[in-house]
């Protein structure tokens, strides 16, 4: 077993066991994939520690068949942080028995929730008129209170539904219910107002709160190269492999190509050195 808190992690959503859970893998690979599926989680998943419970195959050979199964998506590595408010981090080992594609793996190191399928509707007509329950939104609520706090601000559903765009960047701005009645009702014209809704729509916009802006969140979740072991960013791992691991070549530099009269002034050039050179 490794330390409290590190080593293996089961994924969430696998499917029940099966005799053919491995039966598309190499023989090497699955019968590895078969040990780890079957050791705890906290299990030490280490090179050194899965080739010392496994004599059939040597260290070089493990570390060959866990990054294969993180090319067929069974496994990835992460370093995730304890809690907030601890800046310690550990090292987990997430496996999968379902083979998982990079996209659910990257949402999942992403989030920590599994990446749910989208289910067809089963339902084969709509709810009836009747059933149907209207449901506004704060910001179009908002509006429609308005003329219930001060009478010179009665709007219709149609102004409500023209206006609740505007709204509700007050309430994606931090505004509470309480806050914008109070900014769009203070100081109204005492002899009436000719057109609400226009008046209305003036307010919302000059009297738009700033943007406030988001507290910095720190990463809880980091993924690995399997192979390596090197910190990247998820959609930078395919299969769980880094760029190098993978064999992927880099971008070779752009070729410079030198015109014949600035290939002959660094031929001048390096004749005049080799010149002054022999003379000194």
């Amino acid at each position: 077993m490794a330390s409290p808190g590190y080593g293996k992690q089961s994924a969430p959503g696998e499917l029940p066991r099966a005799a053919d859970d491995f039966g598309h893998l190499p023989a090497r690979e699955a019968y590895l994939a078969s040990l780890i599926s079957h050791l705890p989680d906290g299990a030490a998943m280490d090179v050194k520690t899965l080739a010392a419970i496994n004599p059939l195959f040597g260290q070089m050979a493990v570390r060959t068949a866990l990054s294969n199964l993180s090319t067929a998506g069974h496994l990835r590595r992460v370093r995730e942080r304890v809690n907030a408010d601890r800046p310690q981090w550990v090292f987990r080992t997430y496996f999968s028995r379902t083979p998982r594609s990079d996209a659910w793996w990257n949402h999942f190191i992403s989030t920590g929730e599994e990446l749910q399928a989208p289910e067809a509707s089963t339902d084969s007509a709509p709810d009836p008129p009747e059933e149907r329950r209207t449901v506004v939104s704060p910001a179009y609520a908002a509006l429609a209170g308005l003329g219930l706090t001060d009478a010179r601000l009665p709007l219709s559903a149609a102004d409500c539904a023209a206006l609740e765009p505007l709204a509700a960047e007050w309430f994606a701005r931090g505004a509470t219910p309480a806050l914008f009645t109070a900014a769009l009702t203070a100081g109204l014209p005492p002899d009436g107002i000719h057109s609400p809704a226009a008046f209305t729509r003036r307010r919302l916009l000059d009297k738009l709160p700033p943007e406030r802006p988001l507290p910095q969140q720190q990463a809880t979740r980091i993924a690995e190269c399997t192979d390596c072991r090197t910190p990247c960013r998820p959609h930078a791992l395919l299969g769980g492999l880094c760029r190098t691991c993978r064999g992927t070549p880099a971008a070779a530099p752009p070729h410079r190509h030198l015109s014949p009269a600035a290939v002959r002034a660094h031929a001048a050039r390096a004749r005049r050195a080799v010149i002054t050179s022999a003379r000194s």
